[in-house]
């Protein structure tokens, strides 16, 4: 901390332009030194930076310092290098008093504090906020990054009474176009064709009905720690949802693909079927890939039993494509080129229309 900026007091401390007298000066700044408590945020002037310190400017508050670690957690994060004198900076009061007479700050704990505030005030208010729109929007085109598609057009409708005060509800939708030689139907299918399936991240957005009943779902549960997940609950069940366009493009460019099936709500069961033909049937290896350990962990907790993790979840398989037996290879190699797992999870054979697991 600058010697300007060290052990400010009323006693010491001169007027600053903005009060007209010293008098005035001294109530303010000790009424500031009394109102000052941790869990406030305040707003000052970069004073200096060291190589773990930033020096704050905090007007007519004692100095502030904010330690390295409380800015980013970074290593090689270097301060004097993203920070520097003159720049505003907001930060949370973590303790009124760091042994040397300075405010101790943290700007990471300001960052959450602010985002929390605004998020709390848009639902309080039933109010689109453009920040919490912002953040929407964001994910929603790192989706069409991740799909190869454009975002063109979206509006917002504010319904008071409708939902509770807490809910906000997103849908949205995409739309593509195909020559009508290369739609693929199903049509071509025939016994012998290779089911391989596209690994998925977890639990994607479906069967939360269930997972509800399971788990009982509340803060304390979904902040329990699981060494079979190697996170927490929370985590887990958040896990972003796996896209498949550009694998299934790629496998379609590289291979014979006769039909495919995204394993979304209904699983196997219910997902599968609608890329058969009649007359065939989906003969699936349940061993032939490994199971991510949440649906283990759903089925032990819930007594659920086989029947029903395949009718609702997709069980770690998250598209299926029935490929030319001479084409596997170049499939799987297509698909692993974007950076997703293919599994040979079965085959088709004659018989009556559905799925069995074997």
């Amino acid at each position: 901390m600058t010697e300007e900026m060290k052990n400010v007091t009323p006693e010491t401390a001169e007027a600053p332009e903005h009060v007209e007298t010293m008098e005035d000066y001294k109530e303010e700044l000790e009424a500031s030194f009394k109102r000052v408590k941790e869990g406030d945020i305040l707003t000052g002037t970069v004073a200096g930076v060291t190589e773990d310190q930033v020096l704050v400017d905090l007007k007519y508050y004692a100095g502030g310092v904010i330690n390295k670690e409380n800015i980013n957690g970074d290593p090689d994060f270097q301060l004097q290098a993203e920070i520097h004198p003159g720049d505003e900076i907001t930060a949370t009061v973590i303790s009124t008093d760091d042994g040397e007479g300075n405010i101790e700050l943290s700007m990471k704990e300001a960052n959450e504090n602010m985002l929390w505030d605004k998020f709390a005030e848009m639902l309080a208010d039933r109010t689109i906020v453009n920040v919490k729109i912002a953040e929407i929007v964001k994910g929603v085109a790192e989706g069409c990054v991740q799909s190869g598609c454009a975002l063109i057009g979206g509006e917002t409708a504010e319904h008071p009474g409708v939902m509770p005060e807490d809910d906000y509800d997103l849908a949205g939708f995409t739309v593509g176009i195909v020559d009508k030689d290369k739609i693929i139907d199903g049509s071509k299918m025939q016994a012998g064709d290779v089911l391989v399936g596209v690994a998925s991240s977890g639990v994607h957005s479906n069967g939360f009905s269930l997972v509800r009943k399971v788990f009982g779902l509340n803060k304390e549960k979904l902040e329990t720690y699981y060494e079979e997940l190697g996170c927490t609950l929370g985590e887990a069940l958040l896990t972003p949802t796996r896209l498949y366009v550009k694998p299934a493009l790629a496998a379609i460019e590289a291979a014979d693909v006769k039909a495919i099936s995204h394993i979304t709500g209904g699983g196997f069961y219910e997902n599968i079927p609608r890329m058969l033909k009649d007359n065939t049937v989906a003969v699936v290896q349940k061993d032939s890939y490994t199971v991510p350990p949440i649906f283990d962990l759903m089925a032990k907790k819930g007594n659920i039993d086989e029947q029903m993790m395949y009718n609702t979840f997709n069980m770690g398989i998250g598209m299926v494509l029935a490929v030319d037996p001479e084409d596997v290879d170049a499939a799987m190699k297509a698909i692993r080129s974007t950076g997703d797992t293919p599994y040979v999870i079965g085959h088709i054979e004659n018989g009556e229309k559905g799925v069995q697991l074997c």
